[in-house]
Order: C-alpha cells, then sequence, then structure tokens
C-alpha cells in the first residue's frame, strides 16, 4: 500500500518517532535568499557573523549537527563555545562514530526522516557520494578562498573544518630518556605489556596509521607488535586515557598536539609515519535550519577560531599554525593525500580490517558514544 505521509514532516512538527537503514598510497551565493544548487557559480559568504547570527534568530534558533567521535560529551567544549557566542541558538551536537552516523543519515534518507542540519565526519568518501547524489547544498563560507585546496569541494559542497591528526603518546614523566623515539621501535620486547591501542579494525583512520606502520615497516614488524600484549579498546581517545591514568605508558592510534605542554606526549618523528586529515563538514540540501548551519560553518572557519586549534593546526593557508608548527600539508609523513584515497577504496579498506583482525583479534566491547539509535536529536 502506498501513502502520501511522511515521516519528514513527523519529525518536524515533532508528531512522534520515525521508523527507519585496496590498498592505498599515501601520497552560497552569500547573499542570496535561496541558495543554488550549482558549484561553480556559488560565491563566498559576505554577511558578517553577526548578521549570520541575526538571520539564524529570525530563522528559529535551532540546529543539529551531527558529529564524528568517540564520546557522548567530546564535543561540549565546541558546543560551549558556539552558545556562548551565539546566545539564543538552540544546538543539539550529537557525536556517534563517523561509520554509524553517515549509514544512520543514509537511512533517513531513505526513510524521508533527516535530522541534522550539518554533519562533520572523518568518513571522507561520503563527502563525494552525497555530492553526487546532490544530498549537500553548495555553499562557499567566508574564508573558503584560503582553505587549502586538499580540504575543500572547489563548488563548495563541503569544506573541512578541523585538522585532525593520528599518531603515538606516551608518558613522558614515566618514561623519561627511554620513550620511544619512532613508531617502529613499538615492537621492542621491552614495551610488552605497557602498550594501549584503539582497534585499528574498528576505526578507519587508525586502520590507516597502521596500514603506513606495515607498509613502512613490514609484516614481521606487524607480528611482532601483535606479540606486545596491547591493550585494545573502542575509541580514538582511549589509549590517550588510558596513558593520562597511568595504566599504560604508551598508547597508539590515537590524536594530540605537539605542542602541548602536558606529561602525555603526542610524538611524531620525521621519516616515519604519522597520518592526518580534514575533518569535513557539509550542509544538507533539505537541511531544516540552513542559516544556522551557515552560522557555524562560518565560525568554525573564522581566523579566530583556526587559531584556537587543539593541535596547532589550521585547515587556512593564510592561519600560521601555533607554536611553530609547519602547515600539515607540508609534514609528507601526514600523508594528508592519501587518507581520502585509501577512504574511498572500500574494499580495500575491508582488506586491512580483516587481516589486522588476524593480527589483533576481533574488535570487543560496547562502542564508546553508547547507542543512539535512528533518529538521535529528533
Amino acid at each position: 500500500m502506498t501513502s502520501s505521509f511522511s515521516r519528514r514532516r513527523v519529525l518536524t512538527t515533532g508528531a512522534g518517532a520515525a521508523l527507519g537503514a585496496s590498498l592505498a598510497t599515501s601520497a552560497g551565493a552569500a547573499t542570496a535568499t535561496a541558495s543554488p544548487r550549482s558549484g561553480p557559480h556559488v560565491a563566498e559568504e559576505t554577511r558578517s557573523l553577526d548578521e549570520l547570527y541575526q538571520a539564524a534568530l529570525a530563522e528559529g534558533g535551532e540546529l543539529v549537527i551531527y558529529a564524528g567521535g568517540d564520546t557522548p560529551t567530546q564535543q561540549d567544549f565546541t558546543k560551549a563555545a558556539f552558545q556562548a557566542a551565539f546566545p539564543g541558538i538552540k544546538l543539539q551536537l550529537i557525536v556517534d562514530y563517523s561509520k554509524f552516523h553517515d549509514v544512520r543519515v543514509d537511512n533517513q534518507f531513505a526513510t524521508d526522516t533527516l535530522v541534522p542540519d550539518l554533519i562533520q565526519l572523518q568518513t571522507l568518501q561520503d563527502f563525494t557520494r552525497w555530492s553526487r547524489q546532490g544530498r549537500l547544498l553548495h555553499y562557499k563560507p567566508a574564508g573558503f578562498g584560503g582553505v587549502h585546496t586538499a580540504l575543500k569541494d572547489p563548488q563548495g559542497a563541503w569544506t573541512a573544518i578541523a585538522v585532525i591528526a593520528f599518531s603515538y603518546l606516551y608518558d613522558s614523566a614515566a618514561l623519561g630518556s627511554a620513550a620511544p623515539a619512532t613508531p617502529k621501535e613499538l615492537a621492542d620486547p621491552r614495551w610488552k605489556g605497557r602498550i594501549a591501542s584503539s582497534y585499528p579494525n574498528d576505526d578507519d583512520a587508525v586502520l590507516y596509521l597502521y596500514s603506513l606502520y606495515a607498509q613502512a615497516y613490514g609484516w614481521d614488524w606487524i607480528a611482532k607488535l601483535a606479540a606486545q600484549e596491547m591493550q585494545f579498546a573502542r575509541g580514538s581517545n582511549t589509549p590517550g586515557v588510558a596513558v593520562n591514568a597511568k595504566q599504560k605508558a604508551i598508547g597508539i592510534g590515537t590524536s594530540g598536539s605537539l605542542t602541548s605542554t602536558a606529561a602525555t606526549k603526542w610524538a611524531v618523528a620525521d621519516g616515519h609515519p604519522f597520518m592526518a586529515w580534514g575533518q569535513r563538514a557539509a550542509i544538507f540540501e533539505d537541511a531544516r535550519h540552513p542559516t544556522a548551519a551557515k552560522l557555524y560553518l562560518n565560525w568554525s572557519l573564522s581566523e579566530a577560531r583556526q587559531k584556537a586549534s587543539f593541535n596547532g593546526w589550521s585547515v587556512r593557508t593564510d592561519v600560521t599554525p601555533a607554536g611553530g608548527l609547519k602547515p600539515v600539508w607540508e609534514y609528507p609523513n601526514a600523508h594528508l593525500g592519501g587518507f581520502p584515497e585509501f577512504m574511498a577504496d572500500r574494499a580495500g579498506v575491508e582488506r586491512w580490517k580483516q587481516t589486522f583482525a588476524l593480527y589483533f583479534g576481533e574488535v570487543q566491547g560496547d562502542p564508546s558514544p553508547g547507542w543512539l539509535g535512528l533518529h538521535p536529536g529528533a
């Protein structure tokens, strides 16, 4: 039986809950009232943040974002900063693994129940696919012209808003000069039982990091690493948690900052691999609060926000990195171009996952953000 009943309308009015969905080498119109679908003719935003803020309030003052991450509270600092800057905007910033958010959105498309206005994820391949499907609003926030070319869609379908990088870290207070100087040293037997890692066969960014290790050091090295009796957990935050809690001395497959003065040191070694990417963000063509979403993108790309990035790196070429760092694209061992290629080859990704499962075992445990269901934020 067919029906013209729209679950999207149900969610909009709040009448009820909706049903519901290789290996790679490294290597708007701004002022228009209706945003065009034709990307090449979209001009960069010219309205100020305050003008966008007032327009967002007039629109209804609401915004729903699905953000990739590891814990429910991981984006609380961002949410607090946004709401302090723009009081009166009701922001729901919902964190889950990117690999759950993307299929959640696909199912919402399939059931006409789209919840988020904007999405920011690590699953880079989804943005090119959604762009081809016409799901994304072509829009260029202020500062878009300064975003590195590798970190944006030239037609404005998406832009990266933050640089994230994964490597290893260690407790400098406990290890001192004995700390591993390169990731290659992590397979040394002296670290047996002293390493925590996020599962490479659970998180694609960690998977890519491990694949770089395998390509750089060989499978014999991977076998030695697998013999280290590592503590694995779900969520790329967990290695840092284990090291900060003095449970382990070393963590693999997690983010950090080279400019941090904390005892837990995040490490990058010249000539040895780490990995970095631009966390992509996009507004959906059918967003219920597109102006609020535009405000968020403009705020995220603003010079002030980019200068305040937690790791010192910016997606913008016209913002100098903090702490004497080079721009992330000037680190060849960051493999900035390799990760999008890796993510696009889904068959290759699956081969890597299952290969590492042979070495390290299957993923165990509940997802660290919890189970959010089909329509969080509805």
